[in-house]
């Protein structure tokens, strides 16, 4: 019964955050329906494309979700269950349901622009270079930590020696991968449908659901065989082709796709929670607090940069400023997809939670190979024993989601890149790679940036998880702090109320720049010892590297407060 208690406290302090402060936020920041949004005013038929909200919601809410509210609460989750619990209602929506929603109003009234190009207007241009060199290091974690996680669900060690194979019987991890191959065949013919022949989303949408079921059928019979680096590679050959094409090609049909998996799999996972509390099939077995110190670090700053996307990231205002604010059609859908996706993934977020607790034991004792296969194993024993065939075919459709929204985040974020790594090498007055000139013209174009910055992803995507993901939250918390900062600056800038924007900036701030720097002590204490390998020779570097840039940013934040203080005071 916990577990039911859990959930049902969840949806109701959600659902009354959403309502009650969601509204709020809205009539504070004057969200206004009838002004024409950058989608319809800038449409080009390739990044600015108008999309009905629906199929908006699908490729945010995809795009945000990713591996994190999966991986981040299960590996939190060594705290008990209540501190992750009130960090994911609490941080949903007092932090990072401010941060999505306040990042996508500020990017709709500024072109559609980027976190960088908002920060340019508030904060000047050499915060914006700063800034952008600093999300550029975040993505490179983000592609790199989400490479990972897709090879991870589509390999098994059995596959090692693999070149190319179809295998009959297949295990979770091969079905899982054809089906997310045939997934991207279904997106692209969805896309050709509904954009170049006109077909209605209604129909289209059945057809889609019903590729999906024949696909799991394939899935389920036939499975997909490669060997870890031969997915890598294949993986960042689909994200760097993914993020050039037009949206209407893969990414708004992918993502819409995608999000019936995951509305389907919360739904699956909501039944077997109250099936479990009125059957006792399984029994929850996190305890409620395990100290204050645990495996991964001390509760503060550990819990709040591992929990991440579940209730914070800053990777989510790089999405809401980079695409979903050039497929917004209206003002009115930045609430639901802005603050609402947020709400819903620290729902997610606490439904992983309830899933690792069903099998916690086995969880500590290393029995699941990743967060994610937890995930799908806590799940899946609400509805059968392992070894029943019921509980196989839902721990695959399992894996199959969450390997899916991994997918999604990385086109996003492949694309983020694209434009960010463009950004950095043109001056003011230079719209594209065409007005450059020199090396610049050759760094700044589009296929350039991608192919760098998919190559060094992929190549750390060949770490283990557990040496990328504490650097990646951090990174990713520290990126949301200064979110907030930009949004909060451009706020007051136009005269707008961006008080609440005080405290949840400042908590990111404190507590991400101590856990980098308990990062740069520690691995300077395995240098000094001799013992660092290479992998922590990255994460010194690149955590010194975010330290150093964030300090700059913060200065430049408090420049821009002040003197709006100032003028506010005169």
């Amino acid at each position: 019964m916990t577990a039911l208690f859990i959930i049902i406290a969840a949806i109701v302090l959600l659902v009354i955050g959403y309502v009650a402060y969601g509204a709020w936020l809205a009539k504070q920041w004057g969200i206004d329906p009838t002004k024409k949004t950058p989608a319809i005013e800038m449409e080009d038929g390739v990044d600015y494309v108008a999309a009905s909200p629906v199929v908006l919601m699908g490729h945010h809410f995809s795009s945000i979700a990713g591996a994190g509210p999966i991986n981040g609460p299960i590996q939190a989750s060594v705290f008990g269950w209540l501190p992750v619990f009130l960090w994911c209602i609490i941080g949903g929506i007092f932090f990072g349901g401010v941060q999505d929603f306040g990042s996508l109003f500020a990017s709709i009234r500024n072109e559609g622009k980027s976190v960088g190009e908002i920060i340019k207007s508030s904060m000047g241009r050499r915060a914006q270079k700063l800034f952008t060199i600093f999300a550029l290091l975040v993505l490179i974690l983000v592609i790199a930590s989400f490479v990972n996680v897709v090879a991870g669900t589509f390999y098994t060690a059995a596959d090692a020696e693999v070149t190319f194979g179809f295998a009959t019987n297949p295990t979770g991890n091969q079905t899982t991968a054809i089906i997310s191959v045939l997934f991207i065949v279904m997106a692209i013919i969805y896309g050709m449908l509904t954009n170049r022949l006109g077909m209605k989303t209604v129909p289209a949408t059945i057809l889609g659901i019903i590729g999906i079921v024949i696909s799991v059928v394939i899935g389920l019979n036939v499975g997909l065989a490669m060997g870890r680096t031969a997915w890598i590679i294949l993986v960042g050959v689909y994200i760097t082709i993914a993020s050039l094409l037009p949206v209407w090609i893969m990414l708004q049909p992918r993502d819409y796709l995608s999000s019936f998996l995951l509305y389907g799999m919360i739904a699956l996972a909501l039944i077997g929670i109250v099936l479990s509390a009125f059957t006792g099939s399984t029994i929850f077995e996190i305890p409620m607090f395990t100290g204050w110190n645990t495996s991964i670090g001390t509760l503060f700053p550990a819990l709040f940069i591992t929990v991440a996307c579940g209730a914070c990231s800053g990777f989510h205002s790089l999405i809401a400023t980079g695409t979903s604010s050039k497929q917004l059609a209206s003002e009115a859908d930045a609430k639901p997809i802005g603050y609402g996706s947020m709400l819903i993934e620290s729902a997610l977020g606490i439904i992983s939670l309830i899933a690792v607790g069903m099998v916690y034991t086995k969880y500590l004792n290393g029995e699941f190979g990743s967060p994610a296969a937890a995930f799908a194993g806590g799940i899946a024993l609400m509805f059968g024993s392992e070894t029943s065939s019921v509980y196989g075919t839902i721990y695959a459709l399992l894996t199959l989601a969450v390997s899916v929204f991994a997918l999604t985040s990385l086109d996003t974020g492949t694309r983020l890149s694209r434009f960010m790594f463009s950004e950095l090498f043109l001056k003011e007055d230079e719209k594209s790679y065409k007005d450059a000139d020199g090396i610049r013209r050759v760094l700044a174009h589009p296929l350039v940036g991608t192919a760098i910055m998919v190559i060094i992803g992929c190549v750390l995507g060949g770490l283990s998880l557990s040496q990328i993901w504490g650097l990646f939250g951090a990174a990713n918390q520290l990126l949301a702090g200064i979110a907030l900062m930009a949004v909060a600056a451009w706020l007051g800038n136009v005269g707008k109320n961006n008080k609440m924007f005080y405290i949840p900036m400042v908590f990111m701030l404190v507590a991400t720049l101590t856990s980098l720097v308990i990062t740069v002590k520690n691995k300077i204490a395995l240098v000094g010892a001799g013992s660092a390998a290479w992998g922590d020779w990255f994460q010194l570097c690149l955590a010194a590297a975010m330290i150093v840039l964030a300090i700059f940013l913060v200065v430049e934040g408090i420049q821009v407060f002040s003197k709006q203080l100032k003028e506010k005071k005169a």
